[in-house]
């Protein structure tokens, strides 16, 4: 399937989940959900007529989401939820489980950067090991806890929030910019991409979808606001993924522009 028409089809399948949704409410958990682009694809699945999870380890934030959602007329409810916590897990899950009965779509979305500097001869070790943790063991710890909900979904998709500078491809061809020198959060997407590929393999058997998606140079607070999208610019990619057709994409990588190189 060609970037080109991989692109399209998910497009086209956000126009058309509209009309369905008073039939067939689907059911969502975005980890990180209580800000920037997370609150912005709960905001963006809600308005399909889903059912929202907004996945948040704040409790004072998340609430504010959900209230803002709902002011919006969305059907949103908060999951407090730390992925780098075993038992917030599976208490979200056990949530999740006692609101729904199931689970369509889950976006991972909750990530850090690991705080600065990153250079391998400057960085603490500390600020790898707490990178990883979040972004890529946290992203395993919550599908695994969430993946016999998605197995009684009929069309269960997954979305690892990444991003391009987790490329290898990119990260080694010249003049391509893939920001600072970063040995904590760039590797950790490129771990999280390499993640995403395995479990695509192992689930191909199944009817669950699970892709990789980069938001784009998106202004949140990750970055201190240096971003030139907005956060709801950023969050496009990740909602075409969570609602691509059966025959939709699995096991790869893209961005607004089309798929991205490993």
């Amino acid at each position: 399937m060609s970037e080109t028409n991989d692109t399209n089809i998910v497009g086209e399948q956000i126009d058309g989940q509209a009309g369905d949704r008073n039939e067939n409410r689907k059911v969502a958990l975005v980890t990180g959900a209580n800000k920037g682009i997370g609150y912005e694809i709960a905001a963006g699945l809600g308005a399909l007529g889903w059912k929202i999870g907004v996945g948040a380890r704040d409790e004072a934030r998340r609430e504010t989401a959900v209230a803002k959602l709902r002011a919006a007329g969305l059907d949103a409810f908060g999951v407090p939820l730390d992925v780098t916590d075993d038992a917030s897990v599976t208490a979200a899950a056990r949530l999740i489980e006692e609101r729904a009965g199931r689970l369509d779509v889950l976006v991972n979305n909750a990530g850090i950067t690991g705080g600065g500097p990153q250079e391998p001869t400057k960085v603490d070790p500390d600020r790898v090991r707490a990178a990883v943790e979040t972004n890529v063991i946290g992203v395993i710890r919550v599908t695994n806890a969430l993946l016999p909900l998605l197995l009684r979904s009929p069309s269960p998709r997954i979305v690892n929030v990444s991003s391009r500078v987790g490329s290898l491809t990119l990260q080694t061809t010249p003049g391509t910019e893939t920001g600072p020198i970063s040995v904590a959060y760039a590797p950790s997407k490129t771990f999280l991409n390499a993640v995403t590929v395995q479990y695509a393999k192992e689930l191909a058997d199944t009817n669950i979808l699970i892709n990789a998606v980069c938001p784009g140079y998106t202004a949140t607070d990750l970055n201190a606001f240096q971003g030139v999208r907005t956060a709801q610019q950023g969050a496009v990619s990740a909602i075409r993924l969570a609602t691509v057709p059966d025959d939709g994409p699995t096991g790869r990588f893209f961005s607004d522009e089309g798929e991205i190189p490993w």
